[in-house]
């Protein structure tokens, strides 16, 4: 790992990050954010390689990290990121950055005509190094505090060598004639934008033991479905763990049962809601 890192979680080490930042040319960009959990993802932690140093800044605190939107938005800044869909569009929905002169990683091994696109297989590819990717870091809590000596290991290691793989994959696409088309496809990415989840109007149809249900059951799960959703989205829950799907199909088959479906927690804060939405048949629209 490299031994040149600093976690942002003050003003002072924002103040040294913000210093560094500003003088770089190119950056390596990463994030950690839990999609499992939350209805919407959680952005837990921005991690930006700058010669020679990897800042990991702190998205669960309220630091101020406006000091990125120069560079972000720089056309002379080099912005590196491996699959940067998704990060582009947290930071942009967290923090309003706007993205200019980016290089994802990912895209330009798609370009130059590789099947395998993993970071892994791109640094093996490209640099001859092995990365040691963990599925359990991968999927581990960022959104609990402190962080662990390995996750922060997990974090560093991918962003710092972000900028010695551009070096390669640039040289590769300018020998293959490529570098416009990669240009095209890295500033369609730049401006991506966060979207909601969307609601799946027939959703409930597919959950277990649906079509065995009687007509009123089934009338019964859709506005469970419903609701669920709702209230997920109200308490930024993942849907699954807000109500399985197998609770709510136990409620729609016996909803006089409701204190012994529901854990007492959720039965306490939403079991008259559901009284409600049960016995009048009334439901969100």
């Amino acid at each position: 790992m490299n031994s040149n890192w600093l976690l942002v979680d003050t003003p002072e080490t924002v103040r040294l990050a913000a210093e560094h930042l500003r003088k770089a040319s190119i950056l390596g960009i990463d994030t950690e954010y839990d999609s499992f959990r939350y209805f919407r993802e959680k952005l837990c932690l921005i991690q930006i390689y700058a010669p020679e140093t990897t800042y990991v800044l702190d998205a669960t605190t309220d630091l101020d990290f406006s000091f990125l939107a120069r560079p972000f938005k720089s056309k002379s800044v080099v912005k590196v990121l491996h699959a940067a869909d998704n990060d582009i569009r947290l930071l942009k929905r967290d923090y309003e950055f706007e993205f200019q002169n980016i290089f994802d990683t990912h895209r330009a091994a798609m370009i130059l005509g590789f099947q395998q696109l993993s970071l892994d297989k791109m640094i093996r590819e490209f640099l001859g190094m092995e990365l040691k990717k963990s599925k359990k870091m991968q999927r581990s809590r960022w959104d609990q505090r402190p962080l662990t000596g390995e996750q922060l290991e997990y974090a560093v290691q991918d962003v710092t060598l972000l900028p010695a793989l551009y070096e390669k994959q640039k040289a590769g696409l300018r020998e293959k004639g490529l570098e416009a088309s990669a240009k095209e496809a890295f500033a369609k990415i730049a401006s991506a934008h966060w979207q909601e989840r969307a609601f799946d109007r027939r959703g409930y149809s597919k959950i277990k033991g649906y079509y065995a249900l009687a007509g009123e059951q089934k009338e019964l799960l859709k506005k469970l479905y419903v609701w669920r959703f709702e209230r997920a989205r109200e308490t930024n829950c993942a849907v699954f763990m807000f109500l399985s799907d197998e609770k709510l199909a136990e409620l729609a088959k016996n909803k006089g049962g409701i204190q012994d479906i529901l854990s007492p927690e959720k039965y306490q804060r939403y079991g008259n809601d559901l009284k409600r939405l049960l016995q009048l048949g009334e439901g969100p629209h």
